[in-house]
């Protein structure tokens, strides 16, 4: 047998630039680049590797650990999780910083390839610099905290162990059952240490992504449940954009005439025009198809997880007799609400249901179509109502100025987004116009995802104008790869969007009887509230002091100029604009649909007493499908 003298770490690289993926008849290379932060758990391994091997394995200089997961995961999601990025670390804070991207990534099932450094396999000196010591446990470490939030995790304490984990880390970074992190927790005398390899674990190596066709007596069931379903509605979730399914479900919903309502991530598996598509669903979704989903008598759900966004906390599927057909690859998230499973590939089993509903000749009644398309053209004139601007010397609104930036943008845009009160008026009000353009990370709904993100996708599709819609608070919390986005010249844009703090949470706290305490980024008011003059902070002068070209709007009119300057911007560009937030300006519509979150069982202020007697109203709506 051949070997190769290396280092672990120098295997590690070349074993990874090796691996590739196939599906659909298209090659992609796996690991397509790795970021990193270095310190003394991953310099002279990792490090140093990749100075040996600088053709193999693409780096890119990373400002924040949390951040290098997130660009890494926009990236992966970008490339319909056939390419993904890994990302090294060293021991310590550098590792314990990648448990919130970690747990990102697998609650969307997105993969990523985490490389933290570790403390000494050997223990030559105990306790190094920046080790945690657990006296009842010798083998535990800080990397420890990745194993929950990991699909697979393996510490690698002996040079040879490397070449069946890397097999195996490979395994579930391509299963698209199984997939989202993987850490290889990585010793750091270890990643240093010298072996003879086989040659053979260098090879090319093709993993391919299944796309597993439905099983046959399911499959008759699910016609079954289609064919005897007088309002069926289907819900569109991931899955559907992960299986690259957005034509057959387009297929599949004009053969039947069933409307396609989306989830946070499955939005654009129509596009917003298409006959069949009546919107988001759920707490944050249209009146059209939380109309529809309560009367509904057959859901549909197609790669969903059916979270309580959606299901309005298990309030929305009114009708006694509503049954739920679920097609997905996962069978966890297939036999949710106790529905029939449909386990299958979302393309594949929407390609065969397709079919065999064809061969009956099955569509849904006229009078439904109607009703649907009906409820469909007042909610986009209620869109209409929300983006539209007449005075160009006004403040913005946050609706209107996602409508000036729906005016100027066509399908090839992306625009990315996570967490705050634009994720809500953004599934509410978006016209999605391509598969790949609402890029909406509500698995986590992780603040700070989404500048990191947009480099990512960029990444991926340098062709594209990515933006990346950002508030002041989910700027404040990571802005920091700005300057990597200047480092390397990747152009994205971002609007970022001031309200002088918490939009959402503030929204919230005063629905549940919190009185918006503490969400809000003004001075102390004497009575233990911050409602106080807004702090003088600038971002946008925090942006341009990273490296970004900043451009101010205070009007409709001038934000307009500004987003279309921005758009055709060739380096990192900023519009920034301050929204008006008064009550008496039109805002986006109300929730459409109940979310549950408890409110205080005792209290003596009034406000906290009247929500609390809402709260039991819609408590006593809910229901467990069984």
């Amino acid at each position: 047998m051949t070997t190769i003298r290396l280092t672990v770490a120098q295997a590690l690289v070349r074993f990874l630039a090796a691996q590739y993926t196939e599906r659909d008849g298209t090659r992609r290379r796996l690991i397509g680049a790795m970021w990193g932060i270095f310190g003394h758990g991953n310099v002279a391994g990792i490090g140093q590797a990749l100075v040996e091997y600088p053709d193999l394995m693409p780096y890119h200089q990373g400002r924040n650990e949390q951040a290098m997961v997130h660009a890494a995961v926009g990236y992966a999601r970008q490339s319909g999780r056939l390419s993904a990025h890994a990302v090294t670390t060293s021991i310590g804070p550098g590792a314990t910083n990648l448990v919130t991207g970690a747990a990102l990534a697998t609650i969307n099932h997105l993969p990523v390839l985490l490389l933290p450094g570790d403390v000494f396999a050997a223990r030559p000196a105990d306790p190094v610099l920046q080790q945690l010591e657990v006296p009842y446990a010798g083998d535990v470490s800080v990397n420890d905290t990745l194993r929950p939030v990991s699909k697979y995790f393996d510490r690698i304490t002996r040079p040879e162990a490397l070449i069946p984990s890397a097999l195996q880390a490979v395994r579930v970074l391509t299963d698209p059952v199984d997939t989202g992190a993987v850490t290889l927790a990585l010793p750091q005398d270890v990643q240093a240490e010298a072996y003879d390899w086989p040659e053979r674990f260098f090879a090319e190596r093709v993993w391919t992504v299944r796309r597993p066709g439905a099983d046959a007596a399911e499959l008759t069931e699910a016609v079954q449940a289609v064919r005897a379903a007088r309002r069926p509605l289907i819900v569109a979730g991931g899955g559907v954009h992960h299986s690259r399914a957005e034509r057959a479900l387009a297929e599949f919903a004009g053969a039947t005439g069933i409307p396609v309502a989306s989830t946070q991530a499955g939005k654009g598996s129509l596009r917003y025009d298409h006959p069949q598509d009546v919107g988001a669903i759920g707490h944050t979704g249209t009146a059209t198809a939380d109309g529809l989903a309560r009367a509904a008598d057959l859901v549909i759900g197609v790669g969903t997880r059916y979270t309580d966004f959606t299901t309005a906390s298990g309030t929305l599927f009114e009708n006694p007799d509503v049954r739920f057909l679920n097609l997905n690859i996962a069978p966890f998230d297939g036999h949710k609400l106790a529905g029939l499973p449909l386990v299958a590939d979302a393309r594949s089993g929407l390609e065969e249901l397709t079919e065999r509903v064809r061969m009956h000749g099955h569509r849904v009644a006229g009078e439904y179509v109607a009703e649907y398309t009906g409820a469909k053209d007042r909610w986009e004139r209620t869109v209409d109502a929300c983006f539209a601007a007449p005075d160009p010397a006004a403040r913005p609104t946050q609706p209107q100025v996602l409508g000036a930036l729906d005016a100027l943008v066509d399908e090839s845009d992306i625009i990315v987004n996570a967490a705050g009160s634009l994720p809500g008026d953004l599934h509410k009000l978006w016209r999605a116009r391509s598969a790949d353009q609402y890029h909406l990370e509500y698995g986590y709904s992780c603040m700070g995802y989404e500048i990191p993100a947009a480099l990512g996708v960029k990444l991926a599709a340098p062709e594209r104008n990515v933006w990346a819609l950002v508030g002041d608070g989910t700027y404040l919390m990571l802005p920091t790869e700005i300057v990597t986005a200047v480092q390397e010249g990747v152009a994205i844009k971002l609007v970022l969007l001031q309200n002088h703090g918490y939009a959402s949470i503030g929204g919230l706290s005063q629905a549940v009887g919190a009185e918006r305490f503490g969400t809000a980024y003004r001075y102390p008011a004497g009575d233990g509230t911050y409602t106080g003059a807004p702090l003088p902070v600038d971002l946008a002068a925090n942006a341009a002091s990273l490296g970004m070209r900043v451009l101010r709007a205070g009007t409709v009119g001038e934000l307009r100029a500004a987003l279309g300057e921005a758009r055709a911007a060739d380096v990192p560009t900023c519009v920034y604009v301050e929204t008006e937030t008064s009550d008496t300006v039109s805002g986006a519509p109300p929730a459409q649909a109940w979310w549950d979150v408890p409110v205080a069982a005792t209290a003596t202020r009034p406000s906290a007493v009247k929500a609390r007697e809402l709260y039991e109203r819609h408590v006593s709506t809910r229901r467990r499908h069984l």
